[in-house]
């Protein structure tokens, strides 16, 4: 077998960009990039598509799904000693981290923008330092509660313990050894 995907690996080495690119299209109606494909009835290259002529408000949401994804993916998947257990439903908390004496309730946000880069502190407020970053710690839907007519834009004090924010300047840099982790790992000492 690896003697034959030797020979396939040469072959393409030798075949041109458009003749490898063929190769990939016959290649991607056996293998799906990811199982959104097949929920959407799409295939990715149309999902990335319509995602890179969205608007700013659905990149936005995006980019927060994004964030969300990294953070399980690149903090929660390298814990060592914790557990995911997320409850199905809409929360004021992204994840739920237990390690066997409690739970911690995470809410992933995103550093804010503005002029499409990072927001800097000193540009809210005049005071603060130009090395802070600025991040939206509202949800991103406005809305009233149905019975109380409450605003529901703002969290609760006690709707989550901890709150984890992606930098779009790092977001592809994400570390095992995240501030989160390591206050996660310190707690359960």
């Amino acid at each position: 077998m690896n003697h034959r995907l030797d020979q396939i690996r040469e072959l393409l080495d030798s075949c041109s960009k458009e003749q490898r690119q063929s190769v990939f299209q016959e290649l991607r109606k056996d293998f799906p990039i990811h199982e959104i494909e097949k929920t959407l009835n799409v295939e990715a290259e149309i999902i990335l598509e319509a995602i890179s002529r969205a608007g700013d408000l659905t990149l936005r949401g995006i980019r927060g799904i994004i964030a969300e994804a990294a953070f399980k993916t690149k903090v929660v998947g390298t814990l060592q000693g914790w557990i995911e257990q997320t409850p199905v439903g809409n929360h004021p908390f992204d994840f739920v981290l237990t390690d066997g004496h409690g739970n911690i309730r995470v809410q992933v946000k995103m550093q804010r923008q503005k002029n499409h880069r990072p927001m800097m502190a000193n540009e809210g407020y005049r005071f603060l330092p130009s090395d802070m970053h600025v991040v939206e710690t509202q949800r991103t839907r406005g809305g009233r509660h149905p019975t109380t007519g409450e605003n529901t834009r703002p969290y609760k004090f006690d709707e989550f313990d901890i709150l984890a924010v992606s930098l779009l300047v790092i977001l592809m840099e994400i570390e095992n050894k995240s501030s989160n982790a390591q206050s996660l790992e310190e707690r359960r000492t």
